[in-house]
């Protein structure tokens, strides 16, 4: 491919030096450049690509793409200004890779909460329908049965692209996506040519990001203003935002509900620890996922497949099959009858639905214990709220340490205990050290009792000032149980 076919899609202001010549990779870090490179030089939030461009040119980039104006030229290279250099990257990204979106089937799933749950089980159903499919997800990649290890919620433009033509290559006809906020903003699913777009819910996140609120709402309203008018929009009318993201979209809307007249609709006839019975498009379903948050994820699944054509009776029989994704309502059961769940819940939102749902399917007589912390080096307004709402939904609570990062962890448990009601203290305890901490929750509970450690998931490692320790919840959690 030359440098003319791969700029044909973007938005060019000025450029200097031949185009004809070929190109062998696409990158915006310098140091991963290689003889016969396009360089495309990104403004981020912490380093801007336009300091290395002449690192890039000396370790052979044959093109530079710079949103700034070209004061100077190396002898051989060509220079090209666009208008928003991260939207050129994820564009000439989706031209070197043959435009693999275009061969796929591509759903995108958006929100605060749900977008693991909602895309994972997407592919395990799509999969158990008879498709060969991908995914990009939190937890991991797949590309088939190929499992790859991930290491963001979405990832650089360039990597989606090369995951999407590798999807391609192996055969595969649906793709499945988490499309965060952060990946909105920063262009990186720029030019993906969706057919689906499902918005879950949208609650306080981000905002050590994007600063407030309706910042957020606007990085996550980009996929839906994006769709094309061939494709489909669904969206969760339980959440006050839903109309907010479609507002100005071509694309095709539908909506679904827990508690509203939409398109798809579901009844929670009984809701246990083992599992839902459910009433979805009339007809009775049980499915081993728990939860009222978790009946409105599988709508989402449900409409989905349903707005792609699929066969009803045998998409309801495929959701009875699934199983929670890793580290969601992630269920461990000890020797005593104690029951410990694993969850992501990061979010005050995420943590109220965990410990609601965990208040509605206790045995009479239980308790529940809280064992929770917050992340460093992040959104520090949730800190008392995540505190606040473990005290007062949960019996007992225990804050500990999460992913600290670069931050003294005790300060961040300062930070939370003000969100303790007063009349709630007394049944609070602070154990910075995580593992200790599960392993005081699990000596604290009796039979039939719920042991909630929220705030992991799926990680399998404690960040500490920039290094990533083995740690896994659910494998500490089944030991101490054990």
């Amino acid at each position: 491919m030359t440098i003319k076919e791969l700029i044909v899609n973007i938005r060019i202001k000025e450029i200097r030096g031949e185009v004809e010549k070929p190109v062998t990779a696409i990158h915006f870090d310098s140091r991963k450049v290689v003889p016969g490179s396009v360089f495309v030089a990104v403004k981020g939030r912490t380093t801007d690509g336009h300091k290395f461009i002449d690192i890039a040119v000396d370790r052979g980039a044959v093109c530079v793409i710079t949103q700034e104006e070209v004061t100077h030229q190396r002898d051989g290279v060509s220079y090209i200004s666009v208008e928003n250099s991260a939207k050129a990257l994820a564009q000439i990204a989706d031209s070197f890779y043959g435009n693999p979106s275009a061969k796929l089937t591509m759903i995108g799933v958006t929100g605060t909460n749900g977008k693991t749950t909602v895309a994972t089980l997407l592919y395990s159903l799509f999969t158990g329908l008879g498709y060969k499919c991908g995914l990009l997800s939190t937890i991991e990649n797949r590309i088939g049965e190929q499992i790859e290890a991930s290491g963001y919620t979405t990832p650089d433009a360039v990597a989606v692209q090369e995951a999407l033509a590798r999807m391609v290559s192996a055969g595969c006809t649906h793709a499945f996506m988490e499309v965060s906020s952060h990946a909105l903003d920063q262009c990186r699913v720029e030019g993906i040519d969706w057919n689906v777009a499902i918005f879950t819910n949208i609650t306080h996140d981000h905002l050590d990001y994007h600063g407030d609120f309706k910042s957020y709402i606007t990085a996550k309203k980009i996929l839906f203003d994006g769709l094309s008018a061939q494709a489909f929009a669904l969206i969760n009318t339980d959440d006050k935002h839903a109309e907010v993201m479609v507002q100005n979209t071509v694309a095709k809307v539908s909506n679904y509900s827990l508690t509203k007249l939409t398109d798809f609709r579901v009844r929670v006839i009984e809701n246990r620890i083992d599992g839902l019975h459910l009433e979805l498009d009339g007809i009775p379903l049980h499915v081993r996922l728990v939860g009222k948050f978790n009946a409105s994820n599988l709508l989402a699944i449900y409409g989905a497949a349903i707005l792609l054509g699929e066969d009803k009776e045998r998409v309801l029989a495929e959701l009875s099959k699934l199983q929670p994704a890793e580290g969601r309502f992630d269920l461990v059961v000890g020797r005593k009858q104690i029951f410990a769940v694993v969850d992501y819940a990061h979010t005050p939102d995420a943590l109220h639905n965990v410990l609601s749902t965990l208040i509605q399917v206790r045995q009479p007589g239980s308790k529940i214990i809280c064992i929770v912390g917050c992340g460093g080096d992040r959104d520090r307004t949730k800190r008392p709220e995540m505190a606040r709402i473990a005290s007062v939904f949960a019996d007992q609570v225990i804050l500990t340490s999460d992913n600290p990062r670069t931050e003294n962890p005790e300060a961040i448990l300062d930070e939370m205990w003000p969100g303790v009601p007063e009349e709630k203290k007394d049944r609070v305890m602070r154990i910075t050290d995580r593992k200790e901490a599960i392993r005081a929750g699990v000596m604290m509970a009796k039979t039939r009792d719920i042991l909630l450690v929220a705030g992991k998931g799926h990680e399998k490692y404690q960040e500490i000032n920039g290094h990533r320790y083995p740690f896994d919840d659910k494998k500490l959690l089944a030991e101490a149980l054990a």
